[in-house]
C-alpha cells in the first residue's frame, strides 16, 4: 500500500549559521533505512564540516548556489543543475551567496549520524 507523507520531519542539521532539513523519507520521518529524501534550506554563510561518508548522495539545487568542496576541487552548483558524491569521497558543503540555497539532497543508502563521518 502506498506511504503518504503528510509534512516532513525538521531534523537538526550541522554546520553553521544553521540551515532547515526537511526530512520526507529516511531513518527520522518515514522509518526507511534505504533511501533518504530531504528539502534543504540553507542561508547565505553556512558552512558544515567536511565529512567521508558511507553513503551515495545525490543533490539537486532548486534556487540559489551550493558550493561541494571536494579532494578534485570545488564545484558551484546553481539552480537547476545537480551533483553525485559517492561513498568514501571527502565532501564538503556550504552556500557562501547572499540568498543562500534551496536543495534536494537524496541519500542511498539513508542518512545517518553514524555513516556520515564528520571532520573533527
Amino acid at each position: 500500500m502506498p506511504n503518504l507523507i503528510n509534512a516532513p520531519t525538521v531534523v537538526p542539521a550541522a554546520g553553521e549559521p544553521p540551515k532547515i532539513i526537511r526530512e520526507f523519507f529516511g531513518r527520522v520521518n518515514s522509518g526507511d533505512s534505504g533511501v533518504s529524501i530531504a528539502r534543504m534550506t540553507s542561508p547565505a554563510g553556512w558552512v558544515e564540516p567536511g565529512q567521508r561518508p558511507e553513503f551515495d548522495e545525490y543533490t539537486l539545487v532548486l534556487t540559489g548556489m551550493l558550493r561541494v568542496e571536494c579532494e578534485g576541487g570545488p564545484f558551484e552548483v546553481r539552480a537547476g543543475q545537480a551533483i553525485h558524491t559517492r561513498p568514501g569521497e571527502w565532501v564538503r558543503y556550504s552556500t557562501p551567496e547572499e540568498g543562500g540555497a534551496e536543495y534536494l539532497a537524496v541519500c542511498t543508502p539513508a542518512f545517518s549520524p553514524e555513516t556520515v563521518h564528520r571532520d573533527e
